[in-house]
């Protein structure tokens, strides 16, 4: 579970073969134990997506729906930063007024 996953190298050049005079078990060979790979799965041919004017009427809907929820949200977050900005401006004003009396 701990043991960290490689990638296959797949686009390592191979190395070139070890002499077998100098050849020890303990070398890694990753050519040696890499899986056999996957054949590709043949082709089929699929049909071309057919739009009807009922899906694309669906789909200009909802995506009129998306634009107004994102707009709302966006407007929404716009308008709380405004009224944050306008409560720290009104503390602060206040605050001043209150260290300015103090002070005399």
């Amino acid at each position: 579970m701990f043991t960290p996953k490689y990638p296959r190298p797949d686009t390592a050049p191979i190395p070139a073969p070890m002499p077998p005079a100098t050849y020890s078990p303990s070398v890694y060979h990753p050519t040696a134990y890499a899986p056999a790979p996957v054949p590709a799965a043949p082709a089929t041919n699929r049909p071309a997506v057919r739009l009807t004017p009922g899906s694309v009427l669906t789909l200009a809907a909802g995506g009129g729906a998306l634009v107004l929820v994102v707009g709302a949200v966006l407007v929404s977050m716009l308008l709380a930063v405004a009224i944050t900005a306008a409560s720290v401006a009104v503390c602060a004003v206040v605050i001043r007024s209150i260290l300015k009396n103090d002070r005399r």
